[in-house]
């Protein structure tokens, strides 16, 4: 009968400790303790009066958690371990004990972080898997790790560390730990002044506390007293009231004394602000009466502090002095030792480092230990490899014959083809000049019909007599003897122009302006296209820059070149019309520009841009564009050397040439030659 009391007190633990009061917690508690049938119950009630006095009488805590820690680790539940040395280790980061509190956090730590302390977990956890359990022990290990962080300085670890803890929290769906990251975030923010950010993260707490069960709640003071703060700061002086209140009511209701000191002191403060003197010194009193429970001098001075400024307001120059000199003495004290405490921590913050050093040098020696048998090997290989390759030698000769033979039917085929494209860009020039020719050879013709028939009324009318009407036909035909030779004029421009950049200069670089010659090819472009096929259509947009003056080419293989990427980003753009139809507008789009370039002898260079917008380029044959004989055009429609000719002939005048593109958007073609000086 006392073995099934003893199971049942096991199994209702967790509702003694969650659903009584604040006043009978202690008692369950230890009541559980007297009569706990094994270890496993007994260190779990060590545990949680641990927990209980955290907040109390820290002495006991430590009391408790070093009871605890042993028989965790004579059962293997290494979380249990972990969870007690983060416990440890928050009390010692707000006692000042830096130095020990990092040692408790980095054993946590290499508890926590170790995959195989999910081997054993004890029932507690229920409804998490053992690797949620060790994730949630990681949270709150970071989450007391961002307090020591704080209290040594290093505010940017302790916000890292806070939002690791949430994104724990979150993942693990743990309410209480994602309440206590959000209460700890909005603290920061409101020492670094950025109230609208801390008051979210408080908020953000106390909505979390309101679906807490009781004993989850024992920080709801703590988050209350920081959104009086946050108001106090604001200047909201009634809303700081309000929530200072309510954290006092919380912080006694959970019984937790250093939240409820603050409590007081805040109070304290606001009251002088709002110049009432007697619940000032009211307030302070009862902060005294706290710290002077809790027994921890940090406390005591500032409980002592915040009389000596409330007797100056009253102008109790004994009491002030009294108090003040109490207070003095207690902080030079805690200086010292806060001194101390940051020095030991430094200390073992270069031990730890000095350890990970030692860890990396030793992984380095065991790579280079690998890296040596790895070359062994290597050369192991080689040797097998060249002995191989040795015997293969008289076969790869006899292969070497039919490879040239090969080789030089390919070079003779790659001739052709050349030709081949060549004939292709001369075809497309002559239909563009044929147009050119054409326009002013029919204004000629015209002309030229109108003059003969105006001549047969100018007969009509010398016979007639009318003389003024005679001359008024004389006149008309003159005009348009005009405009005849105007246009003659006009075809022999082209003619000439076109034989100018046609003819052979043997390669041999000449002034050329850069905007007439791309202007030139443009309009040559669209119109052989338009010879071959009266339905194509494109939108031509050109962007000059004027200041390029003329430039040092060969014009006619630059020539050739633009009108090769004007001619194939027409291609695109009348391909993409053909496949979408009406509500696309095929455009291409000519610009120049110069730039400067920080190279010795170059005074800059010259872009020409080619961009249109079509399908684009796919990025599985991006590498592939400037390849003789690789065309995405259909077969009889394309040689493939285009695009290879071109960069050929731009590498030849110092230059690059070079695409980008965005699938679905279109593609831009970018010509870049130096410009010597």
């Amino acid at each position: 009968m006392k073995q099934f009391i003893k199971i049942v007190l096991l199994l209702l633990l967790p509702v003694f400790v969650s659903a009584q009061p604040v006043q009978k917690k202690l008692d369950s508690l230890h009541f559980a303790l007297k009569n706990a049938a094994n270890d496993t119950i007994r260190m779990d009630v060590y545990n949680n009066l641990g927990i209980y006095y955290n907040e109390i009488n820290r002495d006991s805590s430590f009391f408790y958690l070093d009871q605890t820690i042993p028989i965790a680790q004579k059962l293997k539940l290494k979380l249990i371990e972990a969870s007690a040395l983060t416990n440890k280790g928050y009390m010692q980061t707000h006692l000042g004990d830096y130095s020990r509190s990092l040692e408790s956090f980095l054993q946590a730590l290499k508890i926590a972080e170790d995959p195989a302390s999910e081997k054993n977990i004890w029932h507690p956890y229920r409804g998490l898997t053992p690797h949620n359990v060790r994730l949630n022990a990681l949270g709150y290990l970071y989450l007391n790790m961002g307090h020591l962080y704080g209290k040594t300085g290093n505010t940017d670890k302790q916000t890292a560390n806070y939002f690791t803890a949430k994104s724990f929290a979150e993942s693990v769906s743990d309410t209480l730990l994602l309440t206590l990251a959000n209460m700890n975030l909005g603290d920061v923010y409101l020492r670094l002044n950025k109230l609208d950010s801390a008051l979210i993260f408080e908020q953000n707490a106390l909505s979390f506390y309101a679906i807490q069960q009781f004993r989850a709640r024992r920080y709801e003071g703590t988050t209350l007293l920081l959104m009086g703060d946050i108001y106090r700061q604001k200047k909201d002086f009634n809303q700081a009231l309000f929530y200072y209140l309510k954290a006092l009511q919380a912080s006694t209701d959970q019984n937790n004394l250093t939240s409820l000191g603050y409590s007081y002191d805040a109070l304290s403060k606001l009251y002088d602000k709002l110049q009432n003197s007697d619940s000032s010194l009211f307030y302070a009193m009862k902060g005294l009466e706290t710290a002077k429970i809790i027994g921890q001098p940090q406390h005591m001075a500032k409980a002592y502090k915040r009389l000596s400024d409330v007797y100056s307001n009253r102008k109790n120059r004994d009491s002030t002095l009294k108090y003040l000199q109490l207070s003095t003495v207690l902080q030079d004290s805690l200086n010292t030792v806060e001194r101390n405490n940051q020095l030991a921590y430094q200390s073992v913050g270069f031990d730890e480092q000095i350890r990970l050093q030692k860890l990396e040098e030793e992984k380095i020696q065991t790579q280079t230990k690998i890296r040596t048998y790895a070359m062994l090997a290597g050369l192991v290989v080689f040797l097998s490899i060249g002995l191989i390759l040795y015997r293969n030698n008289r076969q790869k000769q006899k292969a070497n014959s039919v490879l040239e033979t090969t080789l030089d039917n390919l070079k003779s085929t790659q001739s052709q083809l050349i030709q081949s494209e060549k004939m292709a860009s001369l075809g497309e020039l002559t239909a563009g000049i044929a147009h050119e020719i054409q326009n002013p050879l029919n204004f000629v013709n015209n002309f030229s019909e109108v003059n003969t028939e105006l001549i047969d009324e100018l007969n009509v009318e010398v016979d007639k007599g009318n003389m003024d009407e005679v001359k008024a036909i004389a006149k008309d035909i003159k005009e348009n003897e005009q405009k005849i030779n105007h246009h003659g004029k006009r075809a022999d421009a082209i003619v000439k122009g076109m034989l100018q950049h046609s003819r052979s200069s043997g390669g041999v670089k000449e002034p050329t302006d850069l905007n007439a010659l791309c202007d030139k090819y443009l309009r040559l472009s669209y119109h052989g296209l338009r010879a071959k096929d009266k339905s194509f259509n494109a939108t031509m947009k050109t962007d000059f820059d004027e200041g390029i003056g003329n430039i040092n080419i060969i014009p006619q293989d630059i020539g050739r070149v633009i009108l090769n990427l004007i001619t194939n980003a027409f291609y695109v753009v009348d391909e993409k019309k053909k496949q979408i139809g009406d509500g696309y507008e095929p455009t291409v789009t000519v610009s120049t520009s110069h730039s400067p370039l920080p190279r010795r002898g170059v005074g800059g260079e010259v872009l020409i841009k080619v961009k249109d917008n079509g399908n684009g380029i796919p990025q599985k044959v991006l590498d592939k564009i400037f390849q003789p004989f690789f065309t995405t055009k259909p077969t009889g429609q394309g040689t493939g050397l285009g695009l290879s000719l071109s960069y050929d002939i731009v590498k030849a005048h110092g230059g690059e040439l070079k695409v980008e593109t965005k699938e679905g958007e279109g593609s831009e073609f970018i010509i870049s030659l130096p410009v010597y000086i």
